[in-house]
């Protein structure tokens, strides 16, 4: 069962957020639910009562936007909705500018061209933040190649039918990727006194390796390292490991890696056709796949040490995969994130 995400009324215009609390209050005055009023505009019922709580308290003056303290700004109410609409629904490319990532100079310029008013950078900063609701955040990239019909088709439709299958044939679905490690720095804060750039010792030397892992729902976890490249002889190893001592077949879902179609490949599962058979997610979509997070925790514990050698390196690796292990909630959590949520019915 999938819950319905709520939105933070904050993130509303001003003008909005006030006629949204009196419709609000309005309906339950009329004899609705104040539960089945938030769900309904999408928002946290605790938001719901204590507009009540205020209306109760104060009437309806206590539901009237209050005046945002400040300087007015040089856009109207209309004009900042107008902007809101034009940064979520497009990119600065559809504006001919010639990057994809929304800056304030940027913005600046689409405001000035489009309104003819000339906003500062704190300015905006300060409008995009108190009264737009917007904040600056890290971007997930995707593949201009990815198909947004077959990923749509493979969460409605494609992965439904593997997963009801492998309830009826009793198989366990499990998502496989791989990923590679490397011994350059990475990027980590620390505390430090102010002005007083801290300094990490690290290795100049560049070596790393690649690693494979399959995870389900129920919180399995496999993995395997290697020296070179990932190829079919390597990914039959994998496969032979993944389903030694498996009381029950694999449905294992992976990527269009040349690996997990080669002839080598082909010919593993078709001659364990019993106890394993591969599917494969839409191309480019690797946002579809929850053993993701799994390089991405593992990283984000390396950035922290300081391997000097390759063997330091795959000791904290090794450690940090036998530690995710043994924290099967851990790994089924990976199948909680927004767009791997689809999954976890395999569950």
């Amino acid at each position: 069962m999938r819950c319905k995400k709520t939105i933070d009324a904050r993130s509303y215009p001003h003008d909005m957020l006030e006629r949204l609390r009196r419709d609000a209050v309005k309906r339950v005055e009329e004899g609705e639910s104040p539960e089945v009023v938030a769900a309904g505009l999408g928002i946290n019922r605790r938001t719901i009562y204590r507009w009540l709580q205020a209306y109760q308290s104060g009437g309806s003056d206590a539901l009237a936007a209050k005046p945002i303290p400040g300087a007015p700004t040089k856009l109207s109410a209309q004009q900042m909705q107008e902007l809101a609409q034009l940064l979520r629904e497009h990119t600065p490319l559809d504006f001919d500018f010639e990057v994809a990532l929304w800056t304030l100079a940027i913005i600046g310029e689409l405001i000035q061209c489009r309104f003819g008013v000339s906003l500062s950078e704190s300015a905006l900063g300060r409008m995009m933040k108190r009264r737009l609701g917007f904040s600056l955040q890290r971007s997930l990239y995707r593949a201009w190649q990815q198909d947004a019909e077959l990923v749509a088709h493979w969460r409605e439709h494609e992965y439904p039918r593997i997963a009801a299958r492998a309830k009826r044939e009793g198989a366990l679905v499990m998502f496989a990727d791989e990923s590679g490690i490397r011994a350059d720095p990475h990027a980590s804060t620390t505390w430090a006194p102010k002005a007083q750039t801290p300094v990490v010792e690290a290795t100049g030397a560049r070596y790393g390796f690649n690693m494979l892992s399959a995870i389900s729902a129920k919180g399995h976890l496999r993995f395997m390292t290697i020296e070179g490249r990932l190829n079919g002889e390597v990914f039959c190893e994998f496969l032979r490991r993944l389903i030694t001592g498996m009381d029950r077949k694999i449905f294992l879902v992976v990527d269009g890696h040349p690996a997990h179609t080669s002839k080598l490949t082909r010919q593993f599962v078709e001659d364990n056709a019993e106890r394993l058979e591969l599917f494969f997610l839409p191309g480019y979509a690797p946002q579809l796949n929850p053993d993701e997070f799994v390089w991405g925790h593992v990283k984000a514990r390396v950035a922290k040490a300081t391997a000097r050698t390759k063997d330091e390196l795959k000791r904290t690796v090794y450690r940090t995969l036998h530690r995710l292990q043994k924290l099967p909630r851990v790994v089924a959590s990976f199948f909680h994130a927004p767009t791997c949520r689809y999954a976890s019915a395999s569950a």
